[in-house]
C-alpha cells in the first residue's frame, strides 16, 4: 500500500456527495471505493466523513484534507496530461450548454473541433438545468449570468444582449411602454428568466414580469410575441431575425441592460488539459462571430 492509495476515491466521494456517485465518477465499484476510503481513514487515524443511511458529509478534518488532496490530484493529472498527450486533445470531452444556444451555436463549433482531432470523443448535453459539473463529471459548461461556484473557473468567450420587444399589432392595441413601471399594465410573456434586466442611471435594475403565458422555450416565447400576446425579453439571436422583417419592435431601448457575458466554465482541477484548452480557444475564436452572423 502506498501513501497515494485512497486519495482519488476520497476526492470523488467528497465531490459527488456519496459513495455510489463517487464510484461512478471514477469508474470503480462502490465496494472498492468504500474500502479504500476506510483504509485511508485508518492510516490517518481520522474520520473524514459523517455517514448515515441517507447522507455522506465531510467532517471538519475531511474538509481541510479535501482542499489539499484536490490540489495534489490536480497537479498530478496536469503533469500526466502535459507529458502524455503532448498537447494533442484526446479522450472524452463532456460539455453541457443551454438548449437553444447549444443547438444553434455551440454544438456546430464543437463538432467541427472534434472533427479536427480524431483522438477526441465528444458528448454534449443540452439542457436548461444548471448541472453540477463536479458531481456529474462534466469538463466544460457554456453559461451566462453570474458564476460564483468556487470549484469552477469561468473564462469569457462571447457576449449577448437582452432586448425587450413586442409585435406592432400589440403595440397599436395596448400602447408602447415608455418606462419600466409601465410594464405592469401590459401582458408580459415569461421565459426561463424570472426577472428581466434593465439599467437605470448606470445601475442594474431587475423587474419581475407578470403575465398569462409562461414557457421555458425561447422559440415559443418569441412566437407568442409575434402573435401579439404581449411583451417579452429575450437574447438577441431570438429577436433579430423577426426584427429585420418588421414582425417585432424594440421597446425600452433607453434602459436596455449592458451586454451579458457568455462563459466557458470548467472545474479547477482540469484547467491545463489540452482537450479543454483547445475547446475553449475554438469557442473564443468562433462563438461571437457565429452569433453576430445569425443576428
Amino acid at each position: 500500500m502506498t501513501r497515494w492509495e485512497g486519495i482519488d476515491e476520497f476526492v470523488a466521494v467528497a465531490n459527488a456527495g456519496g459513495f455510489t456517485r463517487g464510484a461512478n465518477l471514477i469508474g470503480m465499484s462502490p465496494t472498492h471505493v468504500s474500502r479504500a476510503v476506510m483504509a485511508l481513514e485508518r492510516r490517518l487515524d481520522t474520520q473524514l466523513f459523517h455517514r448515515t443511511t441517507r447522507t455522506v458529509r465531510l467532517t471538519d478534518a475531511g474538509r481541510g484534507f479535501l482542499e489539499r488532496c484536490e490540489r495534489i490530484v490536480q497537479e498530478r493529472d496536469e503533469a500526466f496530461a502535459l507529458v502524455g498527450q503532448k498537447g494533442e486533445p484526446h479522450g472524452e470531452l463532456r460539455v453541457t450548454c443551454s438548449t437553444a444556444m447549444g443547438e444553434r451555436f455551440v454544438a456546430p463549433i464543437l463538432r467541427r473541433f472534434a472533427m479536427q482531432h480524431p483522438r477526441l470523443s465528444l458528448t454534449i448535453e443540452l439542457t436548461n438545468r444548471v448541472i453540477d459539473m463536479v458531481a456529474e463529471d462534466f469538463d466544460l459548461a457554456i453559461r451566462t449570468g453570474s458564476t460564483n461556484d468556487p470549484r469552477l473557473v469561468a473564462v469569457p468567450v462571447a457576449s449577448r444582449t437582452l432586448h425587450t420587444c413586442a409585435a406592432p399589432d400589440y403595440l397599436s392595441r395596448r400602447g408602447r411602454p415608455d418606462q419600466i413601471g409601465a410594464l405592469a399594465s401590459h401582458e408580459c410573456i415569461i421565459g426561463t428568466a424570472a426577472t428581466w434586466q434593465f439599467k437605470i442611471d448606470g445601475r442594474e435594475f431587475l423587474y419581475r414580469p407578470a403575465g398569462r403565458f409562461h414557457c421555458n422555450s425561447g422559440h415559443a416565447v418569441i412566437e407568442a410575441c409575434i402573435d401579439g400576446m404581449g411583451v417579452c425579453q429575450l437574447p438577441d439571436f431570438y429577436i433579430f431575425p423577426f426584427l429585420k422583417r418588421g414582425m417585432v419592435e424594440l421597446v425600452l431601448e433607453e434602459v436596455q441592460a449592458p451586454d451579458e457575458p457568455i462563459w466557458a466554465v470548467y472545474p479547477q482541477r482540469r484547467h491545463l488539459l489540452p482537450k479543454l484548452q483547445h475547446a475553449i480557444e475554438a469557442l473564443k475564436n468562433e462563438l461571437a462571430a457565429a452569433m453576430n452572423r445569425r443576428n
